[in-house]
């Protein structure tokens, strides 16, 4: 079976679960009902008619929640006017018993709509507080081509801790790519943290190792207002470039980040690793200062950073993605045209399911007094299978 049977297959799967569901408590009712009816005197469906009620609460509106306690209730009605017993205590206590369950179902679904609503607007919070503190960079910046794409784990979420940043200094143009630890508006704060420094950092400091001492400051001051176990477990993994204007160069400090890649106009690939490795950003032990590596940076390359929700995506027999891989040898028009192949082809490779965010960056360096690539050079799909 291929990916996108299995795909089509879970999907069906959740629609036929969602549709048992919504039938559940309509069936409950009719089950009851019949049992009731055919079975002797001394047994009842009581509980059946009680937990249809309970069954919509959570799924239903308060108006189908309401609705389905008064049908249990009717059928009860039904059941012991036709059985002559309506007004014995039995079938009164019976009555009384679906009432409260009914009048329970309602409070039930009031709560969990409460809480629905809370989290959809602590989402949307998170979500606006994520694109205000990680605007989308413009396409050219510093003479490069840039495009920048950030791609949630959920297609109806925005809440992260991938971050993304391209300034132009004195210095050259200077970038970020990073993941902080955790998820949510904790993540969100930590971005915005990192994001601050950076932009500051990056305009004042003449070496790319000041900028990364920059942020490593900055996050250790986030660490310790916090206190308790974000102090000590706080970190964040991150490649900073530097493209010094004029220079057919990019130095990169690599904090524990996966590696760059650097695609040429030939379809040639590098992987951009550092000589040294080094610990996350908020991990720093004072053992070895940052060292940053250079690499030739020729017209019509494109530098490529991403964080590991690229690297780690897997395929249904648990097979990694592999960037590198499925890069080598294509050519594409531009940085955003190559974000749209790599993203269309992690999903084709998960099969739709990701289950971590991925934040991404590419930067090409145009030919001098040549015309634009993207009208030049025809795009090649990512080939090869998950």
């Amino acid at each position: 079976m291929g990916k996108r049977d299995r795909r089509r297959g879970r999907h069906a799967g959740g629609a036929r679960a969602r549709r048992f569901v919504r039938a559940l408590p309509a069936l409950m009712i009719i089950g009851g009902m019949l049992l009731d009816f055919f079975s002797p005197p001394a047994f009842t469906a009581i509980p059946l008619f009680a937990a249809a009620p309970l069954i919509a609460a959570p799924f239903f509106s308060r108006a189908s929640t309401i609705r389905t306690g008064i049908a249990a209730l009717l059928a009860v009605v039904a059941l012991r006017l036709y059985s002559g017993t309506l007004i014995q205590v039995v079938p009164s206590i019976e009555l009384l018993t679906v009432l409260t369950v009914s009048i329970l179902a309602v409070v039930i679904n009031g709560v969990v709509r409460r809480s629905n609503e809370q989290l959809a607007s602590a989402r949307v919070i998170a979500e606006t507080a994520m694109r205000a503190v990680l605007p989308t960079p413009s396409d050219r910046i510093g003479g490069l081509h840039v495009a920048a794409r950030y791609e949630a784990a959920q297609a109806d979420e925005f809440i992260g801790g991938d971050l993304f940043s391209v300034t132009d200094t004195p210095q050259g143009v200077r970038l970020v790519v990073g993941d902080v630890r955790g998820k949510g508006l904790d993540a969100v704060e930590a971005v915005a943290v990192i994001i601050g420094a950076f932009r500051e950092a990056a305009e004042q400091e003449e070496s790319l190792e000041g900028v990364a001492r920059r942020l490593e400051r900055a996050l250790a001051r986030e660490a310790s207002s916090r206190g308790g176990l974000d102090a000590v477990e706080g970190f964040v993994t991150a490649a900073l470039a530097e493209i010094p204007p004029g220079a057919s160069l990019v130095r990169i400090v690599n904090r524990g980040h996966p590696d760059p890649l650097l695609l040429h106009s030939d379809g040639t690939l590098e992987v951009l690793a550092p000589s040294l490795p080094a610990l996350p950003l908020g991990m720093d032990l004072g053992v070895w200062p940052d060292r940053a590596d250079e690499w030739a940076l020729p017209a019509g390359a494109t530098l490529l950073l991403y964080t590991d929700g690229l690297s780690e995506a897997r395929n249904p027999d648990g097979v990694f993605y592999d960037p590198a891989e499925r890069l080598r040898g294509r050519l594409f028009p531009g940085p955003e045209e190559l974000l749209s192949a790599l993203t269309d082809d992690v999903r084709l490779h998960t099969g739709g399911e990701t289950t971590d965010d991925m934040a991404l960056l590419a930067v090409v360096r145009p030919a001098q007094g040549q015309p634009d690539r993207r009208r030049t050079v025809k795009i090649v799909g990512l080939g090869g299978g998950g």
